[in-house]
C-alpha cells in the first residue's frame, strides 16, 4: 500500500512539474474606457423589455469601448473592449461577454475572451475563457478595479493573468 501511495504522489508531483513546463504565464496591465452618455458613449442599450428607467432587468447592452495604456484619455489606444453586457438578476446582477481586441502593439491582432458576473463599484474577478493569435490557447483570469466612477465615464483598471498550452 505503501508503495502505491508513494506512486500516486510521484505522479501527481510529476503532472504538476509537465504543467509548469508546458505552460506559458502572461501578465497585461491596461485601461478600460467607457463613455457612458453623449454623442460618443461607447455603450448603447439594445433590449429594454421594462422600458423603465426603475428597472435593467432583461435589458442588453451592446459596448465598444476603448483599452488604453493609462488612465488618462490621452494614453495610448490599444485596442477595443467589444461585447455585451445583460442584466440578469432582478437584484441589479449583470453578466458580462468581452473580446479585447488589441490593435496596436506586441499584441496587434489578438484578441482575449473574457466572461462573467459584473459587481459594479467593486473589483471584478472574471474567467479568461480563450483567446486568438498570441493568445490562442488561453485561459487564466482578469482582475479589474474601479478608478473612475461617474455619471458619464467608467474607467477600471485591469490586471489579466493568462497561461497557454505551450506547443512541442
Amino acid at each position: 500500500m505503501a508503495s502505491l501511495s508513494r506512486t500516486v504522489f510521484f505522479s501527481i508531483l510529476l503532472l504538476l512539474s509537465l504543467h509548469q513546463a508546458c505552460a506559458k504565464k502572461t501578465h497585461l496591465h491596461f485601461y478600460f474606457h467607457e463613455i457612458l452618455s453623449g454623442p460618443n458613449a461607447t455603450v448603447k442599450t439594445v433590449v429594454n423589455p421594462s422600458n423603465s428607467t426603475k428597472s435593467t432587468f432583461g435589458d442588453i447592452t451592446v459596448v465598444d469601448d476603448m483599452l488604453r495604456e493609462g488612465p488618462d484619455d490621452n494614453s495610448t489606444l490599444i485596442g477595443r473592449v467589444q461585447g455585451l453586457v445583460a442584466a440578469v438578476g432582478r437584484d441589479g446582477s449583470l453578466e458580462s461577454m468581452h473580446n479585447f481586441v488589441f490593435t496596436k502593439g506586441k499584441y496587434n491582432g489578438s484578441t482575449l475572451a473574457i466572461y462573467g458576473r459584473v459587481v459594479l463599484g467593486v473589483t471584478i474577478e472574471r474567467p479568461v475563457i480563450g483567446g486568438t493569435g498570441l493568445f490562442r490557447l488561453a485561459f487564466g483570469y482578469s482582475l479589474a478595479k474601479p478608478v473612475v466612477s461617474s455619471a458619464t465615464k467608467l474607467v477600471y483598471e485591469f490586471d489579466v493573468y493568462i497561461w497557454q498550452i505551450i506547443k512541442f
